[in-house]
């Protein structure tokens, strides 16, 4: 089959291309980048709307294109199951189905108070409470992963689908100085230190300012 094609949005501000671009690292298919221009509506529609089901990320392998972070996520899954993105418990993969969806459809409000800006810092950023609830939510996701599978990811050993939806939560945490517990904040630095989360963020640092609306202190 063909070397796969992943089209990816920013990587300083794109939380959905993160996700799927760390997919496939994790599943360890080889694939080139194809980035759309910071013009480009799907870009801009991605940042801005918040939506978890743009047209990018996408997946050509081949003659399957695959879109939608979950979808690639399953496909990924199916084609390399030595990665174990899903864990082979039934249980288990169900809890870890649950939380994916419940960050691929939830937490629109946090999503939009703190949207992922890796480049930036803002200390003693004002969270509203609406976000709050939804930071609040998370935690006592990670807290209850941890604790369950003993780490030192959110289900176990093994790096997950479930660590790729929420790494960009990761980013977003660390740049509006949102206040962890010890648990959260080593479950953050873990993360931070994966090398392909280093190889994302020295990216995005090389990235210009282009999206004006979310360079602001909201």
């Amino acid at each position: 089959m063909a070397k796969a094609i992943l089209t990816i949005s920013s990587k300083n501000y794109g939380a959905w291309a993160l996700r799927g671009w760390l997919l496939a690292k994790f599943a360890g298919l080889e694939f080139t980048e194809k980035v759309i221009s910071p013009d480009d509506p799907a870009m801009k529609a991605e940042m801005l709307l918040l939506s978890s089901s743009m047209l990018v990320p996408s997946l050509q392998h081949g003659n399957v294109k695959v879109w939608d972070t979950l979808a690639i996520a399953e496909y990924l899954n199916e084609i390399k199951p030595k990665a174990q993105l899903l864990p082979a418990d039934v249980k288990v993969r169900a809890h870890c189905r649950a939380v994916c969806g419940e960050m691929h459809s939830g937490f629109a409000s946090m999503r939009a108070a703190l949207p992922m800006n890796i480049k930036a810092h803002f200390s003693g950023f004002k969270i509203w409470s609406r976000a709050q609830a939804d930071i609040d939510r998370v935690l006592e996701i990670w807290k209850e992963c941890l604790a369950t599978y003993g780490g030192p990811y959110l289900f176990g050993k093994q790096l997950s689908v479930a660590d790729a939806m929420y790494a960009p939560v990761v980013t977003r945490f660390l740049t509006y100085d949102v206040p962890l517990d010890k648990a959260c904040t080593a479950y953050c630095k873990r993360v931070m230190e994966l090398p392909a989360m280093k190889e994302w963020v020295a990216e995005a640092k090389k990235e210009p300012d282009d999206i004006d609306e979310l360079d602001a202190e909201f």
